[in-house]
C-alpha cells in the first residue's frame, strides 16, 4: 500500500514539473491526452511514450455542474483554447483524447462531454468513469476510491483489481465554498479562494466539517456490504489539509491521500487514452 502511494506521488510530482516547464516530445513520439471536464477546473494532460509527462494546461471554469455540461459553448471554447496552448508548447497537433465522467452518468450526458471535446478538435478515444481513471495512477487491487470534485462525490469499489461497484452523488467542493461564504459573509468567489489557501485550512476545517461528514456518510452508505480495508481520496476538494482524518474517524477505516489529489484523475484519464 505504501509503495503504491509512493509510486503515485512520484508520478504526480513528475506531472507537476511540466505544468509550466514543458518536456518536448521526440519527433515521432506518440502523445496521449486526457481531458478532465471538472466542475471547478478543466484540465488537459499530455503524456509521451512510456507515459512520460509532457505538459499540463488548466483553467478555472463553471461550465459543468454535478457532472453535467451546463454551458456547451463555453466548455468547448475553453477546451479548444487549452488544446491550442498545449499544441503551441509541444510543437505538435493533438488529435486524440480520452475523457471521464462521474460514475452512473446517463448516456446523453456522456455524449455531451464527448461532443464538447470533439467540438474542440479532438477525436475522443475513451470514455472512463472518474474513480476508475484515478486508479490508473493509484494501481490498487482492493479497496474504495473516493473522487471528490467540485460538484460530486464518486465512489468505486475494487476487488482483486476489478471494479465491482460505482456510485456518484451531488455533494462536492461547491458545497464547502457555499458554507464558507455563509459563515464568513463573503462572496462565493472569495470563499473559493479561501478554500484554496493552505495557510487557513486549519481555521476553516471545523467550519466545513459537517459537509465533510456528509460526504463521508455518502461513502459509508455505498460501501456497506463490502469488506473495505482501505479508502483512497482523490479530487480537488481533497486538497483540504486534514480532511482525510475526518473521513477516517467517521468511517473507522484507514483513509489515504496522495500528495496532490487534484491531479490524480486528470493524469489517470490521460493514462487511459488508447491513442497517441
Amino acid at each position: 500500500m505504501a509503495e503504491k502511494l509512493q509510486a503515485a506521488n512520484n508520478r504526480i510530482r513528475a506531472l507537476e514539473e511540466v505544468e509550466r516547464n514543458t518536456s518536448l516530445p521526440g519527433k515521432n513520439e506518440k502523445i496521449k491526452v486526457g481531458v478532465d471536464l471538472g466542475t471547478a477546473y478543466i484540465v488537459l494532460v499530455a503524456l509521451g511514450e512510456k507515459n512520460r509527462p509532457l505538459a499540463v494546461e488548466m483553467q478555472y471554469a463553471q461550465v459543468v455542474r454535478d457532472g453535467l455540461v451546463v454551458d456547451f459553448v463555453g466548455a468547448r471554447q475553453i477546451v479548444a483554447r487549452l488544446k491550442d496552448k498545449l499544441e503551441e508548447r509541444l510543437g505538435r497537433e493533438l488529435l486524440h483524447a480520452a475523457i471521464a465522467v462521474p460514475p452512473g452518468t446517463q448516456e446523453a450526458d456522456c455524449k455531451s462531454h464527448k461532443y464538447v471535446v470533439e467540438g474542440a478538435g479532438f477525436d475522443v478515444t475513451e470514455i472512463l468513469d472518474e474513480p476508475t481513471a484515478a486508479n490508473g495512477v493509484l494501481g490498487i487491487r482492493s479497496g474504495a476510491i473516493v473522487d471528490i470534485g467540485g460538484g460530486t462525490t464518486g465512489i468505486s469499489v475494487l476487488q482483486e483489481g476489478k471494479v465491482v461497484y460505482v456510485a456518484d452523488e451531488a455533494t462536492g467542493g461547491v458545497h464547502l465554498s457555499l458554507v464558507l461564504a455563509g459563515h464568513y459573509k463573503i462572496p462565493y468567489e472569495e470563499a473559493e479562494s479561501l478554500k484554496k489557501d493552505n495557510d487557513r485550512h486549519q481555521e476553516i476545517l471545523p467550519v466545513v466539517r459537517p459537509v465533510l461528514e456528509k460526504m463521508a456518510s455518502i461513502v459509508k452508505r455505498h460501501i456497506s456490504g463490502y469488506a473495505i480495508e482501505n479508502i483512497y481520496l482523490v479530487g480537488g476538494t481533497c486538497c483540504l489539509t486534514g480532511m482525510e482524518k475526518i473521513f477516517q474517524d467517521y468511517l473507522c477505516v484507514p483513509v489515504h491521500k496522495p500528495q496532490n489529489p487534484f491531479l490524480v484523475t486528470p493524469l489517470g484519464i490521460a493514462l487511459g487514452s488508447g491513442e497517441g
